[in-house]
Protein backbone atom coordinates (compact mmCIF):
# COMPACT_ATOMS: atom_id res chain seq x y z
CA UNK A 1 0.00 0.00 0.00
CA UNK A 2 0.99 3.57 -0.53
CA UNK A 3 1.54 5.87 2.41
CA UNK A 4 -0.41 9.12 2.11
CA UNK A 5 1.61 12.31 1.86
CA UNK A 6 0.90 15.13 4.33
CA UNK A 7 -0.46 18.44 3.17
CA UNK A 8 1.38 21.48 4.47
CA UNK A 9 -0.53 23.85 6.74
CA UNK A 10 0.25 26.72 4.37
CA UNK A 11 -1.48 24.88 1.50
CA UNK A 12 -4.81 24.46 3.33
CA UNK A 13 -6.60 27.56 1.92
CA UNK A 14 -5.74 26.66 -1.68
CA UNK A 15 -6.64 23.01 -1.09
CA UNK A 16 -10.05 24.00 0.29
CA UNK A 17 -10.67 26.22 -2.74
CA UNK A 18 -9.87 23.23 -4.95
CA UNK A 19 -12.23 21.03 -2.95
CA UNK A 20 -15.06 23.50 -3.48
CA UNK A 21 -14.18 23.70 -7.17
CA UNK A 22 -14.37 19.91 -7.49
CA UNK A 23 -17.78 19.91 -5.79
CA UNK A 24 -19.01 22.46 -8.32
CA UNK A 25 -17.64 20.26 -11.12
CA UNK A 26 -19.69 17.35 -9.70
CA UNK A 27 -16.57 15.45 -8.67
CA UNK A 28 -17.36 14.86 -4.99
CA UNK A 29 -14.76 12.11 -4.55
CA UNK A 30 -11.99 14.58 -5.41
CA UNK A 31 -13.42 17.07 -2.94
CA UNK A 32 -13.68 14.37 -0.27
CA UNK A 33 -10.07 13.33 -0.78
CA UNK A 34 -8.84 16.91 -0.43
CA UNK A 35 -10.92 17.46 2.71
CA UNK A 36 -9.54 14.25 4.23
CA UNK A 37 -6.01 15.54 3.55
CA UNK A 38 -6.82 18.87 5.24
CA UNK A 39 -8.39 17.12 8.23
CA UNK A 40 -5.30 14.93 8.66
CA UNK A 41 -3.25 18.05 9.44
CA UNK A 42 -6.02 20.21 10.91
CA UNK A 43 -8.70 17.92 12.41
CA UNK A 44 -10.92 20.80 13.58
CA UNK A 45 -10.92 22.70 10.28
CA UNK A 46 -14.53 23.84 9.97
CA UNK A 47 -14.40 24.56 6.24
CA UNK A 48 -12.98 21.10 5.50
CA UNK A 49 -15.64 19.44 7.67
CA UNK A 50 -18.49 21.33 6.00
CA UNK A 51 -17.15 20.71 2.50
CA UNK A 52 -16.67 17.03 3.30
CA UNK A 53 -20.22 16.75 4.63
CA UNK A 54 -21.60 18.41 1.50
CA UNK A 55 -19.42 16.28 -0.78
CA UNK A 56 -20.72 13.15 0.94
CA UNK A 57 -24.31 14.30 0.38
CA UNK A 58 -23.42 14.77 -3.29
CA UNK A 59 -22.91 10.99 -3.46
CA UNK A 60 -26.16 9.92 -1.76
CA UNK A 61 -27.69 9.04 -5.14
CA UNK A 62 -25.24 6.14 -5.47
CA UNK A 63 -26.69 4.41 -2.43
CA UNK A 64 -23.30 3.46 -1.00
CA UNK A 65 -23.51 1.87 2.43
CA UNK A 66 -22.54 4.05 5.36
CA UNK A 67 -22.34 7.40 3.54
CA UNK A 68 -25.38 8.91 5.28
CA UNK A 69 -24.09 7.65 8.64
CA UNK A 70 -20.65 9.12 7.98
CA UNK A 71 -22.13 12.49 7.03
CA UNK A 72 -24.21 12.50 10.22
CA UNK A 73 -21.17 11.60 12.33
CA UNK A 74 -19.22 14.49 10.82
CA UNK A 75 -22.12 16.88 11.46
CA UNK A 76 -22.00 15.90 15.14
CA UNK A 77 -18.38 17.12 15.31
CA UNK A 78 -19.21 20.67 14.21
CA UNK A 79 -18.60 23.12 17.03
CA UNK A 80 -21.60 25.42 16.90
CA UNK A 81 -25.13 24.35 17.77
CA UNK A 82 -26.47 26.26 14.77
CA UNK A 83 -24.16 24.42 12.37
CA UNK A 84 -24.95 21.01 13.86
CA UNK A 85 -28.69 21.65 13.46
CA UNK A 86 -28.42 23.26 10.03
CA UNK A 87 -26.19 20.59 8.47
CA UNK A 88 -28.25 17.82 10.08
CA UNK A 89 -31.14 19.30 8.16
CA UNK A 90 -29.13 19.46 4.94
CA UNK A 91 -28.15 15.79 5.24
CA UNK A 92 -31.76 14.73 5.87
CA UNK A 93 -33.15 16.94 3.09
CA UNK A 94 -30.65 15.67 0.53
CA UNK A 95 -31.39 12.08 1.51
CA UNK A 96 -35.11 12.76 0.98
CA UNK A 97 -34.51 14.31 -2.42
CA UNK A 98 -32.50 11.30 -3.55
CA UNK A 99 -35.33 9.00 -2.51
CA UNK A 100 -37.83 11.14 -4.43
CA UNK A 101 -35.64 11.22 -7.53
CA UNK A 102 -35.32 7.44 -7.59
CA UNK A 103 -38.99 7.02 -8.28
CA UNK A 104 -40.92 3.82 -7.89
CA UNK A 105 -43.46 2.66 -5.36
CA UNK A 106 -42.83 3.16 -1.68
CA UNK A 107 -40.50 6.13 -2.03
CA UNK A 108 -42.83 8.69 -0.48
CA UNK A 109 -42.97 7.22 3.02
CA UNK A 110 -39.21 7.28 3.72
CA UNK A 111 -38.74 10.54 1.81
CA UNK A 112 -41.47 12.20 3.88
CA UNK A 113 -39.86 10.96 7.09
CA UNK A 114 -36.47 12.37 6.02
CA UNK A 115 -38.07 15.69 5.06
CA UNK A 116 -39.83 15.97 8.42
CA UNK A 117 -36.49 15.27 10.13
CA UNK A 118 -34.86 17.97 8.00
CA UNK A 119 -37.57 20.50 8.87
CA UNK A 120 -37.20 19.80 12.61
CA UNK A 121 -33.44 20.32 12.29
CA UNK A 122 -33.94 23.56 10.36
CA UNK A 123 -36.35 24.77 13.07
CA UNK A 124 -33.70 24.02 15.73
CA UNK A 125 -31.13 25.93 13.66
CA UNK A 126 -33.49 28.86 13.15
CA UNK A 127 -34.03 29.10 16.90
CA UNK A 128 -30.29 29.66 17.53
CA UNK A 129 -29.28 31.38 14.30
CA UNK A 130 -27.06 34.43 14.06
CA UNK A 131 -29.07 37.62 13.51
CA UNK A 132 -28.26 37.92 9.80
CA UNK A 133 -28.62 34.23 8.93
CA UNK A 134 -31.85 32.93 7.35
CA UNK A 135 -30.44 29.87 5.56
CA UNK A 136 -32.34 27.46 7.81
CA UNK A 137 -35.59 29.29 7.08
CA UNK A 138 -34.90 29.08 3.33
CA UNK A 139 -34.20 25.34 3.55
CA UNK A 140 -37.33 24.79 5.69
CA UNK A 141 -39.40 26.56 3.04
CA UNK A 142 -37.84 24.40 0.30
CA UNK A 143 -38.90 21.28 2.23
CA UNK A 144 -42.40 22.68 2.74
CA UNK A 145 -42.68 23.26 -1.01
CA UNK A 146 -41.81 19.61 -1.62
CA UNK A 147 -44.73 18.63 0.61
CA UNK A 148 -46.97 20.99 -1.40
CA UNK A 149 -45.78 19.46 -4.68
CA UNK A 150 -46.13 15.88 -3.41
CA UNK A 151 -49.04 15.66 -0.92
CA UNK A 152 -48.43 11.91 -0.66
CA UNK A 153 -45.31 12.76 1.37
CA UNK A 154 -47.61 13.76 4.23
CA UNK A 155 -48.42 10.13 5.00
CA UNK A 156 -46.33 8.88 7.89
CA UNK A 157 -45.33 5.39 8.91
CA UNK A 158 -47.67 5.69 11.90
CA UNK A 159 -50.63 6.43 9.63
CA UNK A 160 -49.80 3.56 7.31
CA UNK A 161 -49.20 0.93 9.96
CA UNK A 162 -51.53 2.23 12.67
CA UNK A 163 -54.07 -0.13 14.22
CA UNK A 164 -57.29 -0.80 12.38
CA UNK A 165 -60.31 0.25 14.40
CA UNK A 166 -63.41 -1.86 13.80
CA UNK A 167 -66.88 -0.50 14.46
Amino acid sequence: MFELKRLSIAAIPAALAKAEHYRLLNEPEEAQSICEDVLRVDPANRAALVTLILALTDTFHRGEAGVVTRARELVATLGAEYERAYYSGVVAERRARVLLDRGGPGRFLPAGDWLREAMRAFERADAVKPVDQDDALLRWNACARLFHQHPELMESDHERTGPVVLE
